[in-house]
């Protein structure tokens, strides 16, 4: 594949960016321990949003990892997961805000820290989402990559520490042109005591439709999914 783009993003930053038809984009947790905060939209009708629920109940999944598809509210494929080192990214629990981050961290205001200062998952998706002429009302659920999160039988959500390792990644296929908004913050249910949000490292590349092939053809929802994405661009 042919590399377009390769950044780093530093721990605690946001950035966003189109990924087109028949590019894919590595995410690297280049420390281990990273989270990263996904909003997946079509970059040509931004109306059409991830959807988690829907994605999950297709393929009869909590999680996601290699082999998934990441469906949008029109049953249209944004992404598929095309490589996965770390196996499991966690669909439950959102994102952080202002008040979960002080409560946790303490106070970490710019006006001390400057660049340091504690950063929040929603604060950080919006900044992003203006860019592209979106606001609070168009925030949505958020995949998060690099985090796992069990549930008991009982309900009760358990964080699972070191589920990503230094170099692990994630590659999203894009089978339409998908905007991708994404911050590195800390996973909400985190149970570290300090603000420490690790960097990752973003690669976009050229690739080949085959590269998806695994996901297209897991089960017959995905096979649907990828017909109607196709019909998009008749």
């Amino acid at each position: 594949m042919d590399t377009l783009l390769e950044e780093n993003v530093a721990g605690g930053a946001h950035t966003s960016l189109i990924v087109k038809r028949g590019q894919s984009l590595r995410i690297t947790d280049l420390r281990g321990g990273a989270n990263v905060s996904v909003m997946l939209l079509n970059a040509q009708e931004k109306s059409e949003r991830l959807n988690l629920p829907d994605t999950l109940k297709c393929q009869h999944t909590a999680k996601i990892t290699a082999g998934h598809c990441l469906y949008s509210d029109m049953g249209r494929v944004l992404a598929a997961v095309v490589a996965d080192t770390c196996g499991w990214h966690d669909t439950l629990c959102g994102v952080s805000n202002a008040e979960e981050v002080q409560q946790k961290y303490g106070v970490g205001r710019y006006q001390e820290l400057r660049n340091a200062f504690y950063r929040n998952g929603t604060d950080n998706l919006l900044v992003e989402m203006g860019k592209w002429g979106l606001g609070l009302p168009d925030l949505l659920m958020t995949l998060n990559l690099f985090s796992r999160v069990d549930v008991t039988d009982e309900g009760t959500l358990s964080f699972v520490a070191d589920n990503s390792t230094a170099g692990d990644y994630v590659e999203l296929y894009a089978p339409m042109n998908t905007l991708v908004i994404l911050t590195a913050v800390q996973h909400p249910l985190d149970p570290h005591p300090e603000y420490a949000p690790k960097p990752i490292k973003l690669t976009l590349s050229a690739a080949d439709a085959s590269v998806a092939e695994l996901c297209r053809t897991s089960c017959d929802e995905n096979v649907r999914g990828f017909i109607n994405t196709e019909r998009f661009f008749l």
